[in-house]
């Protein structure tokens, strides 16, 4: 109790750089015994392939299912759980993650509250496996959390009623599969478009055949010509468009620092942004910033990442991959924060293990249950 009074207090305090609020707070505790037993640590893991209700095609790939690891680490009785879902365009797989949780060596700590330890020897371990790192690093968010007896928001203090809508994902396919998955869609309040192939217009017509609900659109690198891209914009921003989010190649950096001074729409980088230092190389290419956990490595680094975003007046996007409610939950506790969600993954699968965030008339709704707020729906370990 002693422990969760002081983490409480501390992290109530207003810091005078934002940015190492966190890292201040856990410094203070690092020297504070919480475990009761001796014993440090317990990693395990287990792959676990996510099934897709609708084949996901965006503009230069399509999949029925998504690789994925979840992880739980155990302690003095309680498990907090994470997990690794790794697209394709990640360059991680089953193989990569496995192998690397498989090096770690987490029985070394005998204190979760040495987040800043754990974490940091995890990121040194090997490079990149960011999606691996994540799993790591949101099952030991959820166990803090469980040992506080505290949800993340709070710890972060913030207020759940700021959480925004979350957007719902339509994937390219033909017009007839548009619509269905459009009315599909009907709980939700805004609607994310994937687009970048020459039916975009049509996308764009058929979605506004059934619905004049506000739109958002993922290009996924697939405008090549900067004009072209431009002219795109103006015409999508007629449509009811409110951003588009990576239209040009990550590689394309003058051409898309030109599109974002003459668009009219917000440009968000996805692709183009991944870990903390990138977003100082993105701030003036960009409007703003996709935060998604898996390529950051997990809340950690994310909580960083959008104290950074704010203090430089860039807009801050919380999504996610094709993820289970576990990884979805960890990143909706950032989210009252945000300008937008994107955290609607794990409504595309259908082989959800967990329960979580809830979305309510739309918006993200987050439960006040300690750690990241989940519960198991079958067990897994």
């Amino acid at each position: 109790m002693e422990t969760r009074r002081n983490f409480l207090r501390i992290s109530g305090l207003t810091a005078i750089a934002g940015v190492t609020q966190m890292d201040t707070v856990f410094g203070q505790m690092k020297n504070k015994p919480a475990n009761s037993s001796g014993k440090g640590l317990k990693l395990s893991f287990v792959p676990y392939n996510l099934q897709l209700k609708h084949t996901f095609t965006i503009a230069n790939s399509s999949r029925t299912s998504t690789p994925d690891v979840l992880t739980c680490i155990e302690f003095d009785g309680l498990r907090g759980y994470g997990e690794a879902s790794m697209p394709p365009y990640l360059g991680e797989s089953i193989v990569t993650c496995t192998k690397f949780l498989s090096s770690l060596d987490l029985s070394q700590f005998k204190d979760p509250f040495q987040m800043d330890d754990i974490l940091g020897y995890v990121d040194s371990v090997m490079e990149g496996n960011c999606a691996a790192k994540a799993a790591v690093d949101i099952a030991l968010h959820d166990l803090v959390g469980k040992i506080m007896g505290q949800p993340w928001y709070k710890i972060w203090g913030f207020d759940p009623a700021d959480s925004p809508n979350t957007s719902f994902t339509i994937g390219i396919d033909t017009p007839e599969v548009v619509i269905q998955k459009v009315k599909e869609a009907a709980p939700y309040n805004i609607l994310k478009v994937k687009l970048g192939m020459s039916t975009d217009k049509q996308m764009i017509e058929t979605i506004r055949s059934v619905t004049d609900k506000p739109l958002c659109v993922d290009v996924n690198q697939g405008w090549t010509d900067k004009n072209k891209a431009l002219e795109m914009i103006h015409w999508l921003k007629e449509k009811g468009v409110v951003f588009v989010e990576q239209p040009m190649p990550k590689t394309a950096i003058d051409d898309m620092a030109w599109l974002t001074a003459n668009s009219p729409l917000p440009t968000i980088a996805d692709e183009a942004f991944q870990r903390l230092p990138d977003l100082m190389k993105v701030k003036d290419v960009y409007s703003g910033i996709n935060i998604k956990l898996m390529k950051c490595t997990g809340m950690r680094e994310a909580h960083k990442m959008l104290t950074l975003a704010r203090s430089l007046g860039m807009k801050v996007m919380i999504g996610c991959m094709t993820e289970t409610s576990c990884a979805v939950s960890a990143a909706a506790q950032l989210s009252p924060k945000a300008d937008w969600a994107d955290l609607d993954g794990n409504l595309l699968i259908s082989n959800d293990p967990y329960s979580g965030v809830e979305v309510i008339k739309g918006k993200i709704t987050l439960i006040d249950q300690p750690g990241i707020g989940i519960n198991t729906l079958k067990p897994v370990f």
